[in-house]
């Protein structure tokens, strides 16, 4: 039970027993204490006024004396208008850390003891490699399916690759026209990475035809959609859709270089999933609903053969879902996958993480299911998160303006190496050790710093700020910890035992229990962090764990301190946070090392 469950049960005794009438728990309302006050929880008091026909002061007075009187544990009190801060007695907090201590995965429910939720992440088209907004979308996936899992969430963490449509065929025609037959074996380059050259090759050579066909006296407009190659990629995927057998094999020939490419990225970023789907095997499902959808006249055909939802009676507009020619949309694809989902698993929620562009699409598609009749529509949720712009600007596929993945990733290693040896940090590692921890601070540094920022915002990305030793980052969260594991080290080179409980009568210092405080924390963090579907919270506790953590070590002596139990309790302490540390930034993809 947390600590604003036992105090609610104590307040509400006291109430009733003041007062002779029965008091709901929906009256006993707990928060921590604010900083600026004395206390560690007060009770909000003015739902009791009616009750009691009393001042809020003389209430909080009332129940403050009792508590004072009946609960061994409260040590104080004082009431600040409408509000009842109470004191708890050091021996409280160290029984909660002797909790603590007895538990196993500390802060983390029962596996599969709440609902079944599919989160849908990455969601990547094949015609370019990842990139700096593709990495946001796979850490904020990876982080929110870890956190959900620690809530007790059943999870089935999955992919929708984006393998068919325009994108795809606009690389496919520049690989005709400019490839002259090249691989990324007689090339030497990643799979993912040639494909998207080629796509920015098709942008290149498509701006060029529109210039010359303005050029001439044609409508700008006009020239984008006659554009040869643009017609060509057009004519492709038609032929895509009716299965011609060349248009088959090419497709699947670049998408497999593109799959290549991709595993290995996400292997170097930690990103896995349970089940991927691929779009060319979903599409279809998408169709039959679109046809039904017809037949139960929730859809309408226009002249030119395309069918159309009207949502203007919801304050939206007319939406396609069938092209005149017959091919498909995006919609059409969610609406197939969706519905193969919730038929093959029991879910209680279906999350998508995709970036705040797609907000009007999945208000849509939530829309379109209900009126298909599904009422599993109010389920699904849409993690709508910002986007990461660098200094400089935006990114632009089209125009190769992007940060690639891969380039990213090798950069923060390097820039972690060379930071950690200008600071010493690798003194005493081997070569091996020293590239592990340079890999671990790298990505370290790069996915927390991502994931602190909450999802919904629009984020800067600065390399050379995330990878600081000082400050909110994560080496510096990965130092700490590996600190922490050089104290228990030596002390168990010493022979000092570290207990599994501690004596809880010790004279404990403030920030002794206010270390304490935070470790209880940690278990109403992951629910509250898997309630809101925000890693940063996580990011924000540990960080924060951290520096209070550091800031007692240099205060207060742990393995010279001549006390035994006293420096056992502080042990016990530090080898508690250092497990908080494992635990929470392993929640966000991050791994920390043993020693720095």
């Amino acid at each position: 039970m947390n600590v604003e469950s036992i105090i609610s049960d104590w307040c509400l005794e006291g109430a009733q027993a003041i007062y002779g009438k029965e008091v709901t728990t929906s009256q006993i309302q707990i928060q921590q204490t604010k900083k600026d006050f004395e206390g560690d929880y007060t009770l909000i008091v003015f739902p009791f006024v009616k009750l009691a026909r009393k001042s809020p002061e003389a209430i909080g007075q009332e129940i403050g004396e009792y508590l004072l009187a009946n609960v061994r544990e409260v040590s104080a009190y004082n009431v600040i208008k409408g509000f009842l801060n109470i004191s708890l007695k050091p021996e409280f907090w160290a029984s909660r850390l002797n909790i603590a201590l007895g538990t196993k995965n500390f802060g983390f429910a029962e596996p599969n003891s709440g609902k079944s939720i599919m989160v849908e992440y990455s969601s990547p088209n094949t015609n370019k490699p990842l990139h700096l907004g593709h990495v946001r979308n796979n850490l904020l996936g990876n982080a929110v399916s870890k956190i959900l899992k620690a809530s007790g969430k059943k999870v089935y963490m999955v992919n929708l690759v984006n393998d068919r449509g325009i994108h795809i065929c606009k690389s496919m025609v520049a690989w005709l026209r400019f490839g002259n037959g090249e691989t990324p074996q007689s090339s030497g380059k990643k799979g993912d990475h040639l494909v998207g050259e080629y796509y920015v090759r098709f942008d290149k050579a498509f701006r060029q035809e529109v210039k010359e066909m303005v050029a001439t006296g044609m409508e700008e407009e006009e020239a984008k959609k006659k554009a040869p190659i643009i017609l060509e990629a057009q004519d492709m995927l038609r032929k895509w859709e009716a299965k011609d057998e060349a248009t088959i094999s090419l497709w699947s020939q670049m998408n497999g270089w593109v799959y290549e490419g991709f595993e290995k990225t996400y292997k170097d970023l930690g990103i896995t999933f349970d089940r991927t789907y691929y779009e060319s095997q979903t599409y279809l499902l998408g169709k039959e609903l679109v046809t039904k959808g017809l037949e139960q006249g929730v859809f309408f055909k226009k002249e030119d053969g395309s069918v159309w939802i009207d949502l203007t009676s919801e304050g939206l507009d007319q939406k396609l879902l069938l092209r005149s020619d017959g091919t498909s949309v995006y919609m059409t694809q969610d609406l197939g996958t969706a519905h193969q989902r919730f038929d093959e698993y029991t879910l209680d929620e279906h999350i998508y993480v995709v970036g705040n562009e797609q907000n009007y699409h999945f208000q849509v598609l939530r829309l379109v299911l209900k009126k298909l009749g599904f009422s599993w529509a109010e389920n699904i949720t849409h993690l709508s998160y910002g986007m990461v712009e660098l200094p400089e600007g935006k990114m632009k596929s089209r125009e190769g303006t992007v940060v690639d993945a891969d380039d990213l990733v090798n950069e923060m290693v390097s820039t972690a190496r060379q930071m950690s040896e200008e600071l010493g940090k690798l003194e005493g590692l081997t070569e091996e050790q020293a590239n592990e921890v340079n890999s671990m601070v790298g990505l370290g540094a790069l996915k927390y710093f991502i994931l602190k920022v909450d999802p919904k915002k629009t984020m800067l990305f600065d390399p050379k700020e995330s990878i600081d030793f000082n400050g909110n980052t994560g080496p510096f969260i990965q130092y700490t910890h590996a600190r922490i594991k050089s104290v228990l080290r030596k002390a168990n080179s010493a022979g000092m035992e570290i207990p599994q409980a501690i004596n809880t009568n010790l004279p404990f210092s403030q920030k002794e229990i206010d270390l304490i405080k935070m470790i209880d924390l940690y278990t109403e963090t992951v629910e509250v962090a898997a309630e809101q579907l925000s890693p940063a919270i996580i990011a924000n506790y540990v960080y924060d764990l951290a520096k209070e953590f550091n800031q007692f070590y240099h205060d207060s002596p742990i393995l010279k301190e001549e006390n035994a139990e006293l420096r056992s309790m502080r042990l016990a302490l530090s080898m508690q946070i250092a497990d908080i540390i494992k635990s929470s930034t392993g929640l966000l993809g991050i791994s920390v090392p043993e020693q720095m």
